[in-house]
């Protein structure tokens, strides 16, 4: 009873408890109500990222070579994610990047996506950044917040990044679920390994 703030109305030395008891029910209920309303706004949110997801994994396996498939994860997936730029990044050290593919994919140097992912991390993801020249090229600038997808192509292929940047400062951030961008990553890297006729 000492923790409940009693009522302003009275009656000589008796408190109005129906009265207390209603105001703590009214407040309990417009928290319900705020709760729910952000389930169901997380809920759309999710689902419109799921189909997003769904469409560019459509996209992906519909290419038509592998020079389609590139041009279809640098230069369509973008619109289809909302998002202002994807790269596919490789540990291909001073190797050239042909020009076909210049736009598109970036070279990192050996050892650079354990860097970038961290040791035994698979993605990671960031907010409020400045995006970084080495994987983001011309769009560097508009760089805001980024998801980071390792590609695993095969043994006898570099290791990869797929890597996904916005300006929207909170479109990526750590504690967000990574199952979508998980199964957009191995959706590419499997492409690519069907393409290159790269082994598991």
């Amino acid at each position: 009873m000492e923790s409940l703030a009693p009522s302003a109305r009275f009656d000589g030395n008796v408190v109005d408890m129906q009265h207390l008891v209603l105001n703590r029910l009214r407040e309990e209920n417009a928290k319900l109500r705020d709760a729910y309303a952000s389930i169901v706004a997380t809920a759309r949110d999710n689902r419109a990222a799921q189909l997003q997801v769904h469409a560019a994994v459509l996209q992906i396996l519909s290419a038509g070579s592998f020079e389609n498939l590139i041009h279809t994860v640098t230069a369509d997936l973008p619109l289809v994610l909302d998002v202002d730029t994807v790269t596919i990044c490789l540990e291909a050290g001073d190797a050239t990047i042909p020009r076909a593919y210049a736009a598109g994919l970036r070279s990192l140097p050996e050892g650079a996506v354990e860097g970038y992912l961290g040791a035994g991390r698979d993605i990671a993801l960031a907010s409020d950044i400045t995006g970084e020249r080495k994987i983001f090229g011309a769009a560097t600038g508009l760089v805001r917040s980024q998801a980071l997808a390792r590609l695993d192509i095969g043994p006898q292929a570099p290791k990869g990044l797929l890597a996904i940047g916005s300006r929207n400062l909170d479109a990526f951030h750590q504690g967000q679920g990574t199952e979508l961008i998980g199964f957009l990553s191995q959706a590419v890297e499997v492409t690519i390994r069907q393409w290159l006729s790269q082994p598991r």
